[in-house]
């Protein structure tokens, strides 16, 4: 599964793919959601563009989201508090898939 929800937050997995020509979600794979990000992946540029379209995509603060695992690498799991924007988003990938 490419997220978890606990109590009023979520757990996305990511596959972030660096130095891309802008920023998008590109569909689920391999049980993770595939973003691409415009930021080149050095001195966690990527990783701060990542919290930057999070934050924008789904109407939250920066400082709500927070990594919980694979900050240096291509897969991360990100943790952000649960919303409607975060569930249209979830229902709309789940029915692609």
């Amino acid at each position: 599964m490419w997220y978890e929800i606990k109590d009023d937050s979520i757990i996305f997995n990511i596959k972030a793919s660096p130095n891309s020509s802008k920023n998008s979600f590109e569909g689920i794979l391999n049980g993770s959601l595939k973003i691409k990000i415009k930021a080149p992946a050095v001195e966690g540029a990527a990783n701060k563009e990542l919290i930057k379209f999070l934050s924008k995509s789904f109407k939250i603060p920066k400082s709500e989201i927070v990594f919980v695992g694979g900050e240096t690498s291509k897969t991360k799991r990100v943790k952000m508090p649960f919303n409607e924007k975060i569930e249209d988003f979830i229902k709309d990938k789940d029915a692609k898939n």
